[in-house]
């Protein structure tokens, strides 16, 4: 039962000039009777009930929509035998593996013999009906990739020792120097030769980004239909908060299939990589994974809680993990501080500076050509929502939760895979410079 509390749950924030609206919605869970303490990271925008960046705590309940729609959404990376040189010399058969053995956008599926198969699809999937109901569709979208900013792509793995950076191996070093040694600069020396197995030097790898699917969504919005009609009495502002009590029918049918989620989550990775690298006849020398949109159970303040973490990665003490940037910009492969008052937790990327729709009104695919010529980014696919400048500076993030991460690894994208524009928006705003149209036409 909601009853409005006199004081708010305790919160910090990370990073400066955060969205207005991100801040209310943290306060807004924060005045949640099951509330205990919230967090909300340098990447921080709105989302729905809980914004994008937050960490919310909560004791005997869990809030679907504090989860999100896209359960368990995650990154994986797997860095390859391959030397980075692949990327200028096997161009053309990495970008066949991206196109070939993952689906990308919405309702993206395999067909008939071309599914996928994985001992997930093998579970109890009957615990409750929507769980039941959605089994095919999971099965048929197993190993794709969603829409929006999920992504599949090749890029340049470095593990720096002192910093100083000597060029990708692809070409072009020089130019490659002064920013590598600005950009490395941050990295935590030495410390990444033993995190990640890996000697100091540059690899070339494959990162992935994606989450549960159709069928993750689905169970995100019947449950959070149930969660509202258990608390009818709620004020407007926060029925996207509505919980369940963990321990209820409901609340436990929820946490069954958000961990179901989770491992079909970890599926859809595993098997895109391995049919990607399959494909090449690459090896994995090293992978790193971690998810967000999830809620765990942790020991926070003295008592066990449920840490739910939207659009946020968790970050205990040497947990290893990955904040991307752009398809245009670097990301991190990282260690956790374990900072108590960010319940744990990270950024899990660089986050929106605007809204999808202001993003398609304000730029065009020429804003983002020269932007992403000048760091050699070739990309097959993607929304002109997604270009660079709709996001916000990563290492402006990462500088605000240094007491959160220390870096171990930086990860430039150089071929970049995500879901086709729609038609209507390549033909009124034109194809990114380098999609197989244009190169036919030159």
């Amino acid at each position: 039962m909601y009853v409005e509390r006199t004081k708010p749950a305790p919160w910090r924030m990370w990073g400066e000039d955060l969205d207005p609206s991100a801040i209310a919605q943290l306060e807004d869970a924060c005045s949640l009777p099951v509330a205990v303490a919230g967090a909300l990271m340098p990447d921080g925008h709105q989302g729905y009930g809980l914004p994008i960046g937050g960490v919310l705590a909560t004791r005997g309940a869990v809030i679907p929509y504090a989860v999100g729609m896209d359960i368990a959404c995650r990154m994986r990376m797997s860095v390859l035998d391959w030397p980075v040189s692949a990327l200028t010399e096997r161009e053309e058969a990495l970008t066949k593996a991206l196109e070939h053995e993952t689906r990308f956008g919405l309702g993206a599926s395999f067909k008939g013999g071309d599914r996928r198969q994985h001992a997930v699809m093998d579970e109890d999937w009957s615990f409750t009906p929507v769980v039941a109901n959605q089994r095919d569709q999971a099965w048929a979208q197993l190993g794709s990739s969603g829409s929006g900013n999920h992504f599949a792509e090749f890029g340049v793995l470095t593990v720096a020792e002192d910093g100083d950076g000597d060029g990708d191996g692809d070409g072009d070093g020089d130019r490659d120097r002064d920013r590598d040694r600005d950009a490395s600069s941050d990295l935590a020396t030495g410390d990444g030769a033993v995190s990640l197995g890996l000697d100091p030097g540059r690899y070339l790898a494959l990162l992935s980004h994606s989450g549960s699917r159709g069928t993750g969504a689905r169970i995100a919005q019947h449950f959070s239909e149930v969660a509202a009609k258990h608390h009818p009495e709620l004020p407007r502002r926060l029925l996207r908060l509505a919980w369940l009590d963990t321990d209820s029918a409901d609340g436990q049918a929820y946490w069954a299939a958000m961990n179901l989620m989770g491992r079909y989550a970890a599926a859809n990775h595993e098997l895109i990589h391995r049919f990607v690298l399959g494909h090449l006849g690459a090896e994995v020398v090293t992978a790193v994974e971690n998810h967000h949109n999830f809620a765990w159970l942790e020991e926070h303040r003295g008592e066990q809680v449920v840490v739910h973490r939207k659009g946020a990665t968790p970050a205990g003490h040497d947990a290893l993990g990955v904040i991307p940037g752009s398809m245009g910009t670097p990301g991190y492969v990282v260690r956790g501080l374990g900072e108590p008052d960010s319940l744990n937790s990270a950024s899990h990327g660089a986050g929106r500076r605007m809204s999808r729709a202001e993003a398609t009104r304000r730029f065009r695919w020429e804003d983002a050509r020269a932007f992403l010529a000048e760091r050699r980014v070739h990309l097959i696919s993607a929304g002109i929502d997604e270009v660079p400048m709709a996001y916000k500076n990563i290492d402006a993030v990462m500088a605000a939760q240094r007491d959160l991460v220390a870096p171990l690894a930086r990860f430039d994208p150089r071929l970049v895979k995500m879901a086709p524009a729609a038609r209507r928006n390549n033909r009124r705003k034109g194809r990114p410079k380098g999609s197989r149209k244009n190169r036919r036409k030159r």
